[in-house]
């Protein structure tokens, strides 16, 4: 069975067409990046696998379960557990340095960071690839890949069965997008995770994903993209 199912989906959204998926399959363990949603239009896609928004038309089925059932907020509460979000749209307090960034799914006690919770957190840092000495740096003065990695951290910081993220190498260089990538799909493998990724970038692809899909806003089809061939060629 199928982690992550979307058939015949619709959903207006605000912009000059709906948002349309005509089918997405993701199996467990597979890495899936999707080449062409806008970041609102990957923000939609999110909010449909995860249950917060309904589909206009169509249906969303996780392990099995249509996101339709879900009849209450403690219910949606729960389903969301499974999910692990990292994308611009996951807050960073910028006066706070990444190691307390980080620390808050763990505990809202940041300054200082409790004794008995800082070694989950230096853990989480070292998994996302936060080298240990820029911990202290303060998110407004850190890079978009330092940034990137945080959320990265925090998505997993519960134990996800699914990650799923949002144009995440945004900003970053294509040299630190690659290593994301590859650093993700070696996280992905080692705890065995799904993961659905949009992005429009290419290096990210081209190290991440399992597979790499194209998506057409127009009809909402899913094309298998040369994601071999850009490893090949270095575009």
């Amino acid at each position: 069975m199928n982690v992550l199912e979307l058939r015949g989906i619709v959903k207006a959204h605000g912009g000059l067409r709906p948002f349309r998926l005509r089918r997405l399959a993701v199996a467990r363990g597979e890495v899936v990046v999707i080449e062409g949603p806008d970041a609102a239009q990957a923000a939609v896609l999110v909010d449909l696998l995860t249950g917060t928004t309904l589909p206009d038309q169509g249906e969303v089925l996780v392990d099995g379960r249509n996101t339709r059932t879900i009849e209450s907020q403690d219910e949606w509460l729960a389903f969301l557990e499974r999910f692990g979000l990292s994308g611009e749209r996951v807050v960073l307090l910028p006066e706070l340095t990444l190691v307390q960034n980080l620390a808050i799914p763990l505990t809202l006690s940041v300054e200082p960071i409790p004794t008995s919770i800082r070694p989950r957190v230096d853990a989480l840092a070292e998994e996302a690839g936060l080298p240990a000495g820029r911990l202290e740096t303060a998110v407004a003065r850190a890079g978009p890949a330092e940034r990137a990695r945080v959320r990265l951290g925090r998505a997993i910081a519960h134990d996800p069965a699914v990650l799923l993220l949002e144009h995440p190498t945004a900003g970053m260089s294509e040299a630190e997008a690659s290593s994301f990538g590859a650093d993700l799909r070696a996280m992905a493998s080692r705890r065995g995770l799904t993961v659905v990724a949009a992005s429009a970038d290419r290096r990210f692809s081209g190290a991440a994903a399992t597979r790499a899909l194209a998506w057409t806003a127009a009809t909402g089809e899913l094309i298998r993209s040369g994601g071999s061939l850009r490893r090949l060629f270095g575009f």
